[in-house]
């Protein structure tokens, strides 16, 4: 079994989305919104009210005079319900 949630996304425009209690994570591509949902409430011990996720696309890969092509990721905003928090963010 492969690992959901990849690590979470500290930028300042995912803070801001602290202000809605919605946190942002980076998972894996195959993984649903269902398996991301159970996954964030049995690793954080939180109650999640909504999952929207994006798959974005990173940068060409550069590397001396080879290019790559870019590779896919795919981020989750998690919102949680009211009263709920994730620790980890706090500091942030």
């Amino acid at each position: 079994m492969y690992q959901i949630i990849k690590k979470p996304l500290i930028t300042e425009k995912s803070s801001a989305y602290g202000e809605y209690n919605t946190y942002v994570f980076e998972v894996d591509k195959e993984a649903s919104k269902d398996q991301i949902k159970t996954a964030i409430e049995k690793a954080f011990s939180v109650k999640v009210a909504d999952v929207r996720t994006a798959v974005f696309r990173t940068r060409w890969l550069k590397q001396h005079a080879k290019f790559g092509p870019p590779k896919y990721k795919k981020k989750a905003y998690i919102k949680l319900a009211p009263g709920q928090t994730i620790s980890i963010f706090e500091g942030a």
